[in-house]
């Protein structure tokens, strides 16, 4: 039996699960000023996952671009607690 497929599922999973609630709290103390480390991991996972092997390198590119993808939801939570949805943190910077 392959348990790649479930491993990779589960760890995209995960990953999705983990990002979300880390893009609120990056805005929340940070501010969304912030997206560059997010572009450094996603960069650095991306560039990680070309050199490693098996499901190690699909792992590496599922954080990577989700990541990235988690830039645009920064702008996204900016908007969000611009309308009030979220709250503004010590971190918010216009």
């Amino acid at each position: 039996m392959d348990y790649s497929g479930i491993i990779i599922g589960a760890a995209t999973f995960l990953t999705i699960g983990l990002f979300h609630p880390l893009v609120i709290k990056a805005e929340y103390y940070l501010g969304a000023g912030c997206w560059w480390l997010f572009l450094l991991v996603g960069l650095g996972c991306i560039g990680g996952s070309l050199f490693a092997g098996g499901v190690w390198s699909i792992l590496l590119g599922v954080v990577g671009f989700s990541s990235l993808w988690s830039i645009h939801e920064l702008v996204k939570q900016r908007q969000r607690v611009d309308r009030g949805w979220f709250p503004e943190g010590p971190g918010h910077r216009r």
